[in-house]
């Protein structure tokens, strides 16, 4: 089972709201998906953006694929340089193995 993370249009005509969800690759846009894990209001200024951090990172550690437009939203609210960073930590940390004398 492929899964991905991408945008559910949601709204009125010609005021859209999409909803950011996780979903099988297979199903449709608008079909079935897993979990919600936020939203984005492309037309509001303040408040455009609302995204479950944790759950977001749950579902990209445990292989979901986030689309080209939900990683650069992922990217503007600043998950996936976290991600990042943490990661890095964690592989510095395991080489700043201490010698036992």
């Amino acid at each position: 089972m492929a899964v991905k993370i991408r945008l559910r249009r949601v709204g009125r005509k010609k005021s859209p709201l999409y909803r950011i969800v996780v979903a099988e690759s297979t199903s449709p846009r608008d079909g079935k998906f897993i979990e919600i894990i936020g939203q984005y209001a492309p037309r509001l200024s303040a408040d455009a953006l609302k995204i479950d951090s944790a759950r977001a990172n749950h579902w990209l550690e445990h292989g979901a694929q986030p689309s080209d437009t939900v990683r650069s939203l992922l990217r503007r609210a600043g998950i996936l340089k976290q991600r990042h960073e943490a990661r890095l930590a964690r592989k510095l940390q395991s080489k700043a193995v201490p010698v036992a004398e």
